[in-house]
């Protein structure tokens, strides 16, 4: 396949894996790169140094290219972009931040640079900051989400109408169908997040990869719309803030409920009922936890079948 996303990074296929936090190690990574696609280790779980040591493996696992994800609102940000440029990683992708303060010092160090958008406005800046492409993600994806709350139907041909450079779709796509739909919308890529959680390669604790499996529609919620919007599965712990934010209790109090640490104790650790477990809507699609390999090539048939079959009236 020959897109502005592939040729971006000299990859085979344009499907980007999320760097997702405490699922995104260097195995999931080098495997999905290994597999065509753009692999990405999601530093925002990790202290700089163990982020050095997952880029190191990465290197040592794959010859193909890979990049890193960062929130830009991380404590440790310098440190961790140090590090990415110690160690000569070609690929970053920026999210939960303003990409001016890194973008350009990333570029002269040869280094290309897509950053995570919810909205035109902010697709705009991108574009003005410099960076190489941009990924358009909608509400349905996991984690934390852009307080619009726009469908992914909708903020790809918006965003589309308003920037010139590469938009990858992401938000809800876990098939090679729905990829087919980016590409029908005007995207130059997709990143699936989702998806690669329910891998065998993924570093999340095997039984929220099966609960992953387990969810069908509606399994979902969107929280703390009124701070940061996050998308989590329902359970005892995401229960209890949702009623704390229908309570009408203030935001300091629901505030409180959330705590630290759960998404460690939810995603890496395994517990069900208290940790935060964030993923995205296309979970219902998922049926069974695979190696990123046979994922990669399920959803490249998807796509070759929704292609030839897609009836066009005259």
């Amino acid at each position: 396949m020959n897109t502005q996303i592939t040729q971006l990074f000299g990859i085979q296929y344009p499907i980007v894996q999320g760097g997702m936090v405490w699922c995104s190690g260097w195995e999931l990574a080098s495997a999905v790169s290994n597999a065509g696609g753009l692999g990405l280790i999601g530093s925002g779980s990790m202290q700089p140094e163990i982020l050095r040591e997952h880029i190191q493996k990465t290197k040592a696992a794959t010859s193909k290219p890979f990049g890193v994800n960062v929130p830009l609102l991380y404590s440790q940000i310098e440190k961790t972009m140090d590090v990415i440029m110690e160690e000569g990683v070609k690929i970053v992708f920026t999210s939960a931040g303003n990409p001016a303060t890194w973008a350009q010092k990333l570029k002269d160090k040869g280094i290309k640079v897509v950053h995570v958008v919810s909205n035109v406005k902010f697709a705009q800046k991108c574009q003005d900051t410099g960076v190489d492409a941009i990924v358009a993600e909608g509400v349905e994806a996991g984690g934390h989400n852009g307080r619009e709350e726009t469908t992914t139907l909708v903020l790809i041909p918006l965003i589309k109408k308003h920037v010139n450079i590469p938009v990858i779709a992401a938000g809800g796509i876990a098939t090679g169908q729905a990829m087919a739909a980016a590409f029908a919308l005007g995207a130059e890529g997709v990143q699936m997040g989702t998806r690669f959680a329910a891998s065998i390669e993924c570093s999340a604790h095997e039984a929220f990869k099966q609960q992953i499996v387990a969810l069908s529609d509606g399994g979902t919620y969107l929280a703390l719309r009124k701070k940061a919007p996050v998308r989590l599965i329902r359970n005892a712990y995401a229960n209890r803030i949702e009623e704390a934010e229908n309570s009408g209790q203030s935001l300091e109090q629901v505030l409180q409920l959330v705590g630290k640490g759960r998404s460690k104790l939810g995603m890496f650790e395994g517990e069900l009922n208290e940790g935060e477990l964030e993923i995205g809507q296309a979970a219902a699609l998922i049926d069974a936890v695979q190696p990123c390999d046979v994922i990669m090539q399920n959803i490249i048939s998807e796509y070759n079948q929704a292609v030839k079959g897609l009836k066009i009236l005259d």
